[in-house]
């Protein structure tokens, strides 16, 4: 069993995984925003739950509000962008399945773990 106390710092921090499946917080503060236009997990799922905050996903081109207590599903390979629209930070736990980072915050290639 693993378990961690969240302690929503700034920006993106692996918290958790294992082999399977991974947990990251994010904190984006307000007018900023996470990924683009490149940004795609190729090999990986990617949920998101807002904790706290709210903001927009575009997720393939198409908009989806986010608010405290969303949850997002954006499937490996979808290009997608995690905008704060409001004006208090936007805090979300994401999971990644597969892992998606390294423990330190970089992108695994495709299909590795």
């Amino acid at each position: 069993m693993k378990s961690k106390l969240l302690r929503f710092g700034a920006g993106f921090r692996v918290v958790l995984g294992n082999r399977r499946v991974q947990a990251a917080q994010m904190v984006i503060q307000p007018g900023g925003a996470e990924g683009g236009p490149r940004n795609r997990h190729r090999g990986s799922d990617q949920w998101l739950f807002v904790v706290e905050g709210v903001g927009v996903a575009t997720v393939a081109g198409r908009r989806h509000r986010l608010s405290r207590n969303s949850l997002l599903l954006i499937e490996h390979g979808k290009r997608h962008e995690v905008r704060n629209t409001g004006t208090t930070p936007l805090r979300t736990i994401n999971f990644y399945s597969p892992p998606a980072y390294t423990r330190g915050g970089e992108e695994l290639s495709a299909g590795k773990a």
